[in-house]
């Protein structure tokens, strides 16, 4: 019998491919960690401010009231710390939004909650003249939870009930009223039209670092709420018969996505103005990458769209030869060609 020397091919067993899976899963998590750290280094690392790794280093563990500690302390670190909480929030929640209308390309904004938010602190900025972060927080909260609560009203009136497609067009029609009430304050006051047109680019810039306090609460009870809501969703995914018949509170699980949806779209958009294509861009990447189970794809967007928000804004601090470019203005010209080369790739941004 001839035999050519090669050692025949191994073949894993079914039994063990959910095992190899869940180990490459766990694998890439760990990869993303590893990039998130390193970019959260860079980000206290690189400024307008020449400063040495050494002095970001020993300032990241002690105030020696030096510049270099000040700069890193109060401008540079609040500025990571705060990009990362919104990146998170903005991917997590594009996640559930595209589960929920099970659209691979929704954003978060279907449901009008980034508009509501952005009216609301408009309005704040313009007509009541707050300017303190804490403030436009809660507003931007009230403006998110309102806006929300009408389209999921709107959605859910007829026999029909909340369907996706009757939540995607309560929430576009929502949102293009909102748009019209935000250009209408806009142009009120010189000085908070000059405000308000770097806000609504989306910047980290300037943020202080009691901000991270104020942006904690909302952003650890929308992730964790997100987390709870992986299984439901999971079989929700599915359709909604068989998603009732796994044991699925349809009205219920969708009443309480608007609402991680709304919290994590408030705090993120009253912190850093309305920021676009992390919630649209990101999800599509962790399916790529841990597939449709929320479980896993969840995680993921905890870690990549914070990497997407901190190279941006690491990126817009350097481009320029003096000053910087808005980190809404750079995720959107990473996130446009990458997400039409994933809109081309149908078999990526299937649910």
């Amino acid at each position: 019998m001839h035999t050519t020397g090669r050692a025949p091919a191994r073949v894993v067993p079914e039994a063990g491919r959910p095992a190899v899976r869940a180990l490459l899963r766990g694998g890439g998590l760990l990869a993303a960690g590893g990039v998130l750290c390193g970019l959260v280094l860079l980000s206290v690392w690189i400024g307008t401010k020449d400063t040495s790794l050494a002095q970001v280093w020993h300032a990241l563990w002690r105030d020696d009231g030096s510049h270099a500690a000040n700069v890193v302390r109060q401008l540079r670190l609040p500025r990571t710390l705060v990009g990362l909480l919104v990146g998170a929030g903005l991917g997590v929640a594009g996640a559930l939004m595209q589960t929920l209308t099970r659209n691979p390309l929704a954003d978060p904004g279907i449901l009008g909650v980034n508009a509501g938010a952005s009216a609301a602190v408009v309005f704040a900025i313009g007509v009541i003249g707050l300017g303190d972060f804490l403030s436009l927080v809660w507003f931007s909260f009230l403006g998110a939870a309102v806006a929300g609560i009408v389209v999921y009203v709107l959605g859910a009136s007829g026999r029909a009930g909340p369907t996706p497609v009757r939540l995607a067009l309560a929430g576009a029609a929502v949102s293009a009223g909102l748009g019209g009430v935000i250009a209408g304050l806009t142009v009120f006051d010189a000085a908070t039209y000059e405000y308000l047109r770097f806000w609504m680019v989306g910047s980290l810039a300037g943020r202080r670092p009691e901000l991270v306090l104020e942006l904690v609460p909302f952003v650890v009870a929308g992730l964790l709420g997100a987390l709870l809501l992986a299984r439901p969703l999971n079989s929700l995914a599915l359709g909604e018969e068989m998603g009732r018949g796994l044991g699925v509170h349809v009205v219920r699980t969708r009443a309480w996505t608007v609402a991680v949806v709304t919290l994590l779209c408030g705090a993120a958009t009253a912190a850093a103005g309305p920021i676009g294509f992390v919630g649209l861009v990101v999800p599509l990447i962790s399916r790529w990458l841990a597939g449709p189970d929320l479980r896993w794809a969840l995680p993921y967007c905890m870690l990549l769209a914070p990497i997407l928000m901190l190279a941006a804004d690491t990126v817009g601090r350097v481009v320029l030869p003096q000053g910087e470019l808005e980190v809404g203005a750079v995720t959107a010209v990473i996130g446009a060609p990458f997400f039409i080369a994933m809109v081309r790739r149908r078999k990526d941004v299937a649910l």
